[in-house]
This record gives C-alpha cells, sequence and structure tokens, in this order.
C-alpha cells in the first residue's frame, strides 16, 4: 500500500505538506461529505483569514459561516469554532497530540482525531470514514450489515488489526487515496487498484455487493416559496434558527405557498412575480424551493417590515453585497449573484 501511495497516490494537496495539526485538521473537517476539488478554494480562503486557532477562536460565528457559506454541513463550521475556543481558553492554545484526547473535542469523531493523530504524529491510529470503509469492506469481503453497531465495531478491529509497523501515514494515505480515486462506489476501477488479487469482492466480481447497507434513509420531500421582497437596492433576509437545516444562516422567508405569502403581505403595492422553482438536495431531503420576487416602492418599506415582523421571525434589510458578504445558504447565494450579473 506505501508503495503504490508514493507513486499513484496523490501528494500535490496543500494539506499535505504541513504538518501543523491547525491545518489538517481544517482540511479533514472540510472533506468530510464533500469532494477535494470542492474544498480546495474554501480551504485557502480560510486560512487567509484564519491562519491559526487563535485567529479562528476569537472570530465571531458570523464571519465564520460567512466564510463556510456553499460548503454546505454548517453544523461543522460552529464544531470547529466551538473546538477552537475550548482548545485555546482551556488547553493553552494547543490541540492534543493523542486521537484519544481530540475525540474529546466537538465535531472531531473517531476517524478524525485518527487522521490529525496519524498525519501530525505518526500515531498508528485506524481511520474509517466513508471512501476507507468501502475499500476494507470489499477487500475484506465484510458481509456484515454496517449499519449495524455491532458490525461497525468489528470492522473497526480489523481496521486496526491491518495498520502497519511502519510507514503509518503514508498507508492511511492510501487508504484514502484509493478510495477516493480508484475503489469507487459506483464504477469502481478494479484494474487499477494495487489490492486487486487479493480482494474477496473483486474475486468475487462483485463490488458493488459491498459495503452491506440494508437500512436504507428514504428521502424526505419538502415544499416551500421562499418570499424575495426587494425594496430599493436592498432585501428582506431573516435569520434562521440555532437548530435543523442552515442553522443560524440568513436566508429569505418561508411560506407554504404563493397564496400564503400574498395573504400575509396583502395590501402592500408591487406586483409579485412567481420565479421558476429548483430542487435543492439536502442529505436526506429534496427541497422544492419557488421563489417569489416581490419588488417594493423603498417609501413602502417601513410598512412591509411591520407586516414582515408581525408573520415571521425577525429579520433585516440587506444590500445584495451585504448578503453575499454574511452567511447564506448556497442556492440563495447563486440566485443573487446570478441578479447581480
Amino acid at each position: 500500500m506505501q508503495r503504490w501511495q508514493r507513486r499513484h497516490g496523490r501528494h500535490d494537496l496543500p494539506w499535505q505538506r504541513t504538518r501543523d495539526p491547525y491545518r489538517v485538521w481544517l482540511s479533514e473537517v472540510m472533506l468530510q461529505q464533500t469532494q477535494v476539488t470542492t474544498v480546495l478554494p474554501y480551504y485557502e480562503r480560510f486560512l487567509q483569514r484564519f491562519p491559526d486557532l487563535r485567529s479562528l477562536a476569537a472570530a465571531e460565528l458570523p464571519e465564520l459561516l460567512a466564510l463556510w457559506s456553499g460548503l454546505g454541513y454548517y453544523s461543522r463550521a460552529r464544531h470547529l469554532h466551538r473546538a477552537a475556543r475550548i482548545v485555546v481558553d482551556e488547553l493553552g492554545g494547543r490541540l492534543p497530540r493523542t486521537a484519544a484526547g481530540l475525540q474529546r473535542l466537538p465535531g472531531i469523531g473517531r476517524s478524525t482525531a485518527a487522521a490529525i493523530a496519524v498525519f501530525c504524529h505518526g500515531e498508528r491510529a485506524a481511520i474509517l470514514d466513508g471512501n476507507v470503509r468501502r475499500v476494507l469492506a470489499r477487500a475484506l469481503g465484510f458481509a456484515e450489515d454496517i449499519a449495524s453497531t455491532g458490525a461497525q465495531q468489528r470492522l473497526w478491529a480489523l481496521a486496526e488489526s491491518l495498520l502497519p509497523a511502519r510507514g503509518i501515514a503514508s498507508y492511511t494515505q492510501g487508504l484514502m487515496d484509493l478510495g477516493a480515486g480508484v475503489c469507487l462506489p459506483r464504477a469502481p476501477r478494479c484494474e487499477a487498484c494495487p489490492l486487486a488479487a487479493i480482494c474477496v469482492a473483486h474475486i468475487q466480481g462483485r463490488p458493488q455487493a459491498y459495503p452491506v447497507r440494508s437500512r436504507r434513509i428514504r428521502r424526505g420531500q419538502r415544499e416551500s416559496v421562499w418570499l424575495w421582497l426587494q425594496a430599493g437596492p436592498e432585501i428582506w433576509l431573516v435569520q434562521r434558527p440555532p437548530q435543523g437545516i442552515w442553522a443560524g444562516l440568513w436566508s429569505l422567508p418561508e411560506f407554504d405557498s404563493i397564496e400564503a405569502a400574498r395573504e400575509a403581505l396583502s395590501g402592500l403595492p408591487g406586483r409579485p412575480q412567481a420565479l421558476p422553482g429548483f430542487v435543492h438536495a439536502l442529505t436526506h431531503l429534496d427541497w422544492t424551493l419557488q421563489p417569489l420576487h416581490w419588488p417594493l416602492p423603498p417609501s413602502t418599506r417601513e410598512r412591509a417590515e411591520r407586516r414582515l415582523r408581525a408573520c415571521g421571525p425577525s429579520g433585516r434589510w440587506m444590500t445584495v453585497e451585504q448578503a453575499l458578504a454574511s452567511g447564506i445558504p448556497a442556492p440563495l447565494r447563486r440566485m443573487l449573484e446570478k441578479a447581480r450579473a
């Protein structure tokens, strides 16, 4: 595995050129359920603003969420911020050196903790993120249902039993590279895999049968109207609740239907226009969003604001530039950028 990684693995990613635990931690958090190509520009911008752990701990959460906007899974940013403050306030500004110590911080699970400890301190620890889980399940022919807690524990034990005595960093990176570029979920490139000769799934001719996962989460469906209320150069945004989808971000007010939006603001001037709807796919939810653009004369702004505060959460007027500089959901960012162009 180590030899294959040195010859065929990835070596040019920015977080591979450092052993700074803060930078490796940041990369591991950003890469959770997010592709490398998406993460790269966010990683660079984030480090320009927060080059070290103390600068992150001193930041206000809204600024952090604004930088994270569009990357998704915003709880990662909140956990990152909370953990940074704990490290600065309680641990002297240094991340723990061991996987066990790292796991005590918010948002750092077993696999993320092991990756940081391996790459920064050479600890002999196993990781089992989604990519590595798939590689090991196929190579070992692990036929147990990984939705089971017991099966997950047994796969962890197998992962630990396979750890090499030396070369832990290249071994770990090699597993990650195999999962990311060779042992793909739907079209594995078995001909390029160094484990093909011993891979049970390949020998059986059914790599897509692994990992076994019997419990499938049914995707939810939701439909909402997004009220895009505009008075001159400003739009009305509300801050979402601290829990749930897009927690803490600024977004457009939501209504169950166009009729409900019209009724809530009945009597206000302007001609609301229904724009083409779109589906925003979240982890377990397909959310159909129907924007309703309602331009208002600037003179009616205060009256509109009173009506809005009476029928929904508190909000504020922002220019498009102010909104884009804030933490807003990715589909709203795309919509505003398109309108600004």
